[in-house]
């Protein structure tokens, strides 16, 4: 991949297939999958205005998009402004390495920082150490270890 400029972009109607493309990228990483409703019903809420409903971005190198990020602003017991939970980030393989990561992240800071909501968080696997490069770089590992309903 060439050393182009990366544009963030809200994610559009029209996006619907390269985003699937690079959200399934996204699963296939942390081998999952999701059924067909689950695509549709993602897709729906990223363009929807409910503020429950989460945000997405597209990350384009020359018109490509080549990665992607969806977060959420929720209310948060600890403070009174509302924390942004950034859940999904991908870049393309050919495209990491080249600061489209750290360019989805920020863009997901200054959303964070328009919307008045100090703290944006988000988890990792631990095998994912490509990625925790950056995280350490951008973010502050914290000490929390995440536990879900068996």
């Amino acid at each position: 991949m060439s050393q182009h400029s990366v544009i963030i972009r809200p994610l559009e109607a029209g996006d619907e297939a390269a985003w699937r493309e690079l959200w399934t990228g996204y699963l296939t990483f942390y081998e999952t999958s999701v059924p067909e409703a689950v695509y549709a019903s993602t897709f729906a809420r990223l363009l929807g205005d409910d503020p429950q409903d989460f945000h997405g971005l597209l990350a384009l190198v020359d018109g490509v998009p080549v990665g992607l990020v969806h977060y959420v602003f929720h209310r948060h017991c600890w403070r009174i402004e509302n924390v942004c939970y950034l859940q999904d980030l991908y870049a393309a393989p050919e495209a990491r390495g080249t600061g489209v990561g750290r360019a989805l992240i920020e863009a997901v800071y200054a959303a964070a920082d328009a919307e008045g909501a100090p703290n944006v968080y988000w988890m990792t696997q631990d095998f994912n150490t490509t990625a925790r490069q950056l995280y350490d770089r951008i973010g502050t590992q914290t000490p929390f270890i995440k536990y879900q309903r068996s």
